[in-house]
């Protein structure tokens, strides 16, 4: 009989079919357009979790070397996005500005200042994300603290223009996120499904986490137009996750799951691995409890180790840059579906850099790390702040 060869040899294709798209793919799981922007996704539903580990596993002790300084004399940091052909968009928090810095040379080319925000404490201009249609529309979308709010705007960029005047009109797409002297959040970032994430604080008010009417202490998720996604897990709300005291990172590995960092109080901050709907037990849980309704993080720190803020994911490790613990983490994973580490976090460049804010995938094993001693908090030294090349394991 011809049929057991039949299937096998459809199995054979398939299996081939397989691997063919899994060669095709970029390195967060994401198969890439031609300008590096991912392709359309159904906008009514969350990145889909591998619930299988990766067939590589990272090895359990990493290492990360500075491959380079590429600019430096920065003016309090924060955001930091990539635009296709490898140059970087630099968000400067106290001044309002958007710079352009050459990948290649560092040059640095000022887009302009955003109008309306308005900086203090840990406000002003915070996040920073490209669109994935940047190659069309040019679109930079910027979470920032204005007199009476935090809001996600985007603007057009124009490079055609004079330096300093390259950026359109902010057009608001989200306004009303709670504002606060601390705890304004501000990482902004699209995911897999070209959804836009953002994750805000809850300003010193520690009720807000709780509520899930409020925008504050939340994970949202939203259009590019800042409307809510049919699919979330309550219609019609943008809270993707709740109970969140400041994130700071977002991130999504290679099985397209979303990680979180965020600041803990006095004892521990965490790691999060974001389920749609969940509650991360703000303020009645800190870290690991062990509580019934709350999810626990896959990694805790003491605050004076991390203060984390951004995370990326490269070479099978989540990557998470601490404010006050002045050190790179390094989070192996799995692949597991309750997202266990494979080792125990490993820390670099402790205390050689100083404070470190945002840090992020610059393709294969490299990486862009931000230092943040200009931001009032640190200790500035000689050509603080910069944008540091790193090559990772």
């Amino acid at each position: 009989m011809q049929t057991p060869v039949l299937r096998k040899g459809v199995v054979a294709l398939l299996a081939s079919a397989s691997l063919l798209l899994t060669a095709c793919s970029s390195d967060d799981g994401r198969a890439a357009g031609g300008d590096g922007s991912t392709p359309p996704a159904s906008a009514t539903s969350a990145p889909t979790a591998s619930a299988s580990p990766p067939a590589d596993l990272p090895p359990a002790k990493g290492s990360v070397e500075v491959v380079k300084t590429l600019t430096d004399g920065l003016a309090s940091p924060w955001g930091l996005a990539a635009v296709p052909g490898g140059d970087l968009l630099v968000a400067s928090r106290d001044e309002a500005t958007i710079t352009r810095i050459d990948g290649e040379s560092g040059k640095k080319t000022l887009l302009g200042s955003v109008p309306g925000v308005a900086p203090a404490g840990e406000g002003g201009l915070l996040g920073l994300a490209v669109a994935p249609t940047f190659g069309a529309d040019h679109l930079i979308y910027a979470y920032f603290t204005t007199e009476s709010d935090n809001r996600i705007a985007r603007l057009q960029y124009d490079e055609e223009k004079p330096a300093g005047q390259q950026l359109g009109a902010p057009d608001t797409i989200l306004r009303g996120i709670p504002k606060g002297s601390i705890h304004n959040g501000g990482r902004i970032a699209f995911g897999p499904d070209r959804m836009l994430y953002a994750g805000t604080g809850e300003t010193g008010d520690t009720g807000l986490s709780q509520d899930k009417s409020s925008l504050s202490g939340k994970i949202l998720r939203m259009t590019p137009d800042g409307e809510p996604v049919h699919g979330n897990p309550e219609a019609d709300s943008l809270v993707y996750s709740y109970g969140h005291r400041n994130v700071q990172g977002l991130a999504w590995d290679s099985g397209k799951r979303l990680w979180a960092a965020e600041f803990g109080q006095n004892t521990w901050d965490e790691l999060n691995l974001i389920e749609p709907g969940k509650n991360y037990g703000w303020p009645d849980a800190e870290g690991k409890e062990e509580k019934s309704g709350f999810v626990d993080p896959v990694a805790q720190w003491e605050t004076s180790e991390a203060s984390p803020s951004g995370i990326a994911y490269a070479e099978g490790s989540v990557w998470m840059a601490g404010l006050r613990g002045e050190r790179l983490w390094r989070i192996p994973l799995t692949g597991k579906a309750d997202g266990e580490p494979l080792a125990a976090p490993q820390a670099f460049l402790e205390g050689k850099y100083g404070r470190l804010r945002t840090v992020l995938a610059a393709g294969g094993d490299k990486l862009w790390l931000v230092t943040s001693n200009t931001d009032g908090r640190g200790t500035v030294k000689s050509g603080d702040d910069r944008i540091l090349l790193l090559k990772v394991r």
